[in-house]
């Protein structure tokens, strides 16, 4: 997600959740049956069924191929995350604050967790991908240093690489003994060598630490679209019971 989009994003769900707390202070029994209110209900309902599309297009292989020889998946993506997001913003106001039917809260509540979920889950995955590509190109850089280093300290007539790992422990000792961890014997090539590979193990640690919370989130996509599917039934529940009971909203 693009800093841009990111900022935008991020103050569209601030606004639907301060809209939806405005039933604190606000509260409008009839204004969800009336002309504005059906037209905030129909507006928003058809942005959220953009995702609903989006969900298809990305996961049937002939409507993706179809699709996208018209509009690339990055043009649709924007359009899911900003239809999800401005859909259940009209959703909101078209409830006037109104929360006393069961289906009705269950709609509201479902339609925040989904958003909520689904704004957390983009971040956090642009996140842990932007840093795992970040931590593998240090690990690159480190570990072409390391065996340049390495290297060196094979062909080296007084030093091998079992006695620079020991002069590492040894100088470690000693720094840590005299309570100089800035002492020039860290130029040592040895003590390099060594600190170049506690580097490169933690690096290696962190990305197989982003790896697996990246793998962790492949369930959180799931997660997300079944509350996404039991939201739309939700929606089409509601809907019928509006018509049901009598459509109101151009009266």
């Amino acid at each position: 997600m693009k800093e841009r989009e990111r900022i935008i994003v991020s103050g569209l769900v601030l606004l639907m959740l301060l809209f939806w707390l405005g039933f604190v202070f606000h509260h409008s029994p009839r204004f969800a049956g009336s002309f504005w209110g059906g037209v905030l209900a129909i507006s928003g309902s058809a942005l959220m069924l953009v995702p609903l599309l989006y969900l298809f297009v990305k996961r049937i292989p002939p409507l993706k191929k179809w699709v996208t020889h018209r509009v690339p998946m990055r043009t649709l993506l924007a359009w899911h995350i900003y239809a999800g997001v401005l859909g259940p913003i009209l959703v909101v106001l078209h409830t006037g604050h109104k929360f006393e039917s069961a289906l009705g809260i269950a709609l509201t509540g479902m339609t925040l967790i989904v958003v909520v979920s689904g704004f957390v889950g983009r971040y956090l995955m642009t996140y842990f991908s932007k840093e795992i590509r970040e931590k593998r190109t240090l690990l690159s850089a480190l570990e072409e240093e390391y065996r340049s280093m390495e290297q060196a300290l094979i062909e080296g007539p007084a030093l091998s690489v079992k006695t620079a790992r020991l002069d590492y422990f040894r100088l470690r000792l000693l720094n840590w003994i005299s309570g100089d961890e800035e002492s020039p014997r860290e130029a040592h090539p040895a003590l390099k060598v060594a600190k170049l590979a506690e580097s490169i193990a933690d690096v290696e640690y962190a990305i197989a630490t982003h790896e697996r919370f990246k793998s962790a989130f492949k369930t959180w996509l799931k997660f997300h679209i079944v509350i996404a599917l039991v939201l739309y039934l939700l929606m089409a529940l509601h809907v019928w019971a509006s018509i049901h009971f009598g459509l109101r909203w151009f009266s």
